[in-house]
């Protein structure tokens, strides 16, 4: 096994990251890479000098590793970006992050005030279960809100109806959403977190640069990086996987290996065994599912046509889901700067109306398209290209856990097997996740024990872990002292006997004493004590007056400051939430 090569599958951020890993700790891998060009969905695409994404893809992390990693290859080529995205619909652009205002006049007051209302009935009769998608969604939002803004854009973006895409997807990437979240983002206007992040960084022509230097650090360091070579039999035996079949320009080689790396769909790999996996396996890997892309790039004869970088499209009048505008990411993305290049983005299945059109017609409908929603004219357009993507993104429709596992738990029977990034792991991941789980495998291959399936991003878990345990300390010794709930009762009482026996004591000890120069200002007490008088009965009914004015002040006193801390701590935690807003679209 160690005189084998590790073969790495893919040639995306997931195999690069574990490739480049592997590589700068001695050890020489092999990546085997269909495509021409590295970068797998995160490639960049050139067209006549034109440089352009498969979508955008927005370079920012909690990760300090992975931070470093991308700095480090492109040093000055990383440009900061200061971000600009609004949301379309029925002809109106809504500000994003949202804005009370902005959102209040394009909705209307009756519109408005009908998803208020909507908000506040669930509020009270919320679904009781949250399954799906539009449940989930409904339960935070009010389903008014629900119809008007997610529908439409979710179901154009997985191709399912919102009651069949399980809820998994939406509480894995978003915790604490809700219109009050919302609302507070707009007027608060909180800005830094990870999800509402105001700039990023980005390669200056395009996130293919970076997977180029990653490709150029890998062979400098002795690996291989064998691009339009696709893998297509994985032979195993006795828990192993002992070879692995590719074929370039027609000719078959075999890779006698000592590990292996996927980032292929994990439905592919599951087919690509060989023996077979068990009947069920196979059956589970036919109803994973995927979701398809094609990006129709047209280039305009217009110098500027909105200032996003992209714009997402709600309306259901079009099929367009997002618009990119290259030319707002890097001017070095257009090479003529009278002129603009726009990415108009379908999402769709292999095989269906959209997918099966031809280049010309899904060209002239993107043109017709910009023209309806008022952004150019069709006469602008001076050129076309159209780019499919098979594999986009994992569908998480209601069943798709249960068929997973199946897949996982035969897969964890093949010892040197690892399965890594969005597609080899049927997980929506962000590419720095995608990139952590690439590293986190090549570091197994070294002798650690990472549980890929379990963590999804073991440093940010880890960060994230030691944050808690700090939290815990800073609660158990200074939160929950000082803002622990003061009982009522107890300070009312307390606060009761000290006053009566303080004015017990001042009549007794004046009545004892006879003293003739104290005794006018006791006498005074009379005035507020109902029948109160210098004598051992008067020091009683003082006693009654003063624990029941004192028992009352305790009370309202602790009463006060229980609602005013609970009100705080409200107003803390809603904007603590507030944070995670814009992760909503932004993983949409």
């Amino acid at each position: 096994m160690e005189n084998k090569p590790v073969v790495v599958i893919g040639a995306g951020p997931a195999g690069l990251a574990a490739a480049y890993e592997l590589s700068r700790k001695g050890i020489q891998p092999v990546v085997i890479e269909k495509a021409d060009t590295v970068g797998g969905i995160a490639r960049t695409e050139t067209y006549k000098g034109y440089h352009f994404d498969i979508g955008g893809h927005r370079f920012f992390t909690k990760m300090e590793r992975i931070n470093q990693l991308w700095h480090e290859m492109l040093g000055d080529d990383f440009l900061k970006v200061s971000r600009i995205s609004r949301i379309y619909y029925k002809g109106c652009f809504y500000d994003y992050p949202i804005r009370v205002f902005n959102t209040f006049f394009n909705l209307g007051f009756l519109e408005s005030f009908l998803i208020a209302i909507s908000y506040f009935k669930v509020q009270f009769r919320p679904h009781a279960e949250e399954v799906n998608f539009e449940q989930w969604v409904s339960n935070r939002f009010g389903k008014r809100l629900f119809r008007t803004f997610f529908k439409t854009y979710t179901e154009k973006v997985w191709g399912i109806s919102c009651h069949q895409i399980s809820s998994d997807w939406a509480a894995q990437r978003i915790k604490g959403l809700s219109l009050v979240v919302a609302i507070s983002n707009a007027l608060l206007g909180v800005q830094n977190a990870k999800s509402l992040i105001s700039t990023f960084n980005y390669p200056l022509k395009g996130p293919g640069m970076m997977w180029q230097r990653f490709r150029e650090k890998i062979e400098a360091n002795g690996g291989q990086v064998r691009l339009n070579s696709e893998a297509i039999r994985l032979r195993h035996d006795n828990g192993r996987i002992l070879s692995v079949l590719h074929k370039k320009n027609g000719v078959t080689a075999e890779i006698f290996n000592g590990h292996v790396i996927s980032s292929l769909p994990i439905t592919q790999l599951a087919n690509m065994l060989e023996p077979s996996p068990p009947d069920k396996v196979l059956e589970a890997a036919q109803r994973l599912t995927y979701r398809a892309f094609i990006i129709v790039i047209l280039i305009l004869n217009k110098q500027d046509l909105f200032p996003d970088q992209w714009i997402y499209i709600h309306s259901p009048e079009v099929k367009v889901g997002r618009i990119q505008n290259f030319k707002n990411w890097s001017a070095a993305m257009v090479p003529d700067s009278e002129k603009t290049s726009i990415g108009m983005e379908y999402f769709c299945n292999v095989g269906d109306e959209t997918w099966t059109m031809s280049d010309t017609e899904l060209a002239d409908m993107a043109s017709q398209e910009l023209s309806v929603l008022g952004l150019s004219e069709v006469s602008d357009v001076t050129d076309r290209l159209v780019i499919r993507q098979p594999y986009a993104y994992p569908v998480y429709d209601q069943d798709y856990d249960s068929h997973l596992k199946v897949i996982r738990d035969y897969f964890r029977t093949i010892n040197n097997l690892q399965t890594v990034g969005r597609n080899g792991m049927h997980r929506y991941n962000n590419m720095d996740h995608s990139m952590q789980t690439g590293i986190m495998a090549a570091q197994n291959v070294m002798g650690a024990n990472h549980d890929l399936w379990d963590i999804n991003d073991e440093s940010e878990y880890h960060e994230e872990k030691k944050q808690k345990d700090k939290w815990r300390i800073l609660t158990k010794d200074m939160l929950v002292p000082a803002f622990n709930r003061m009982d009522k009762l107890a300070l009312a009482t307390a606060l009761g006997f000290t006053f009566g026996l303080l004015f017990f004591i001042a009549t007794t000890w004046t009545l004892i004493k006879g003293d003739s120069i104290l005794s006018p200002y006791i006498l005074l007490f009379s005035q507020y004590f109902i029948g109160y008088t210098l004598t051992l009965k008067g020091a009683f009914i003082a006693f009654g007056y003063s624990f029941t004015w004192g028992f009352l002040a305790g009370w309202l006193f602790a009463y006060l400051r229980n609602l005013l801390f609970a009100a705080y701590i409200y107003w803390a935690r809603r904007k603590s939430e507030v944070l995670t807003l814009i992760d909503f679209f932004d993983h949409f």
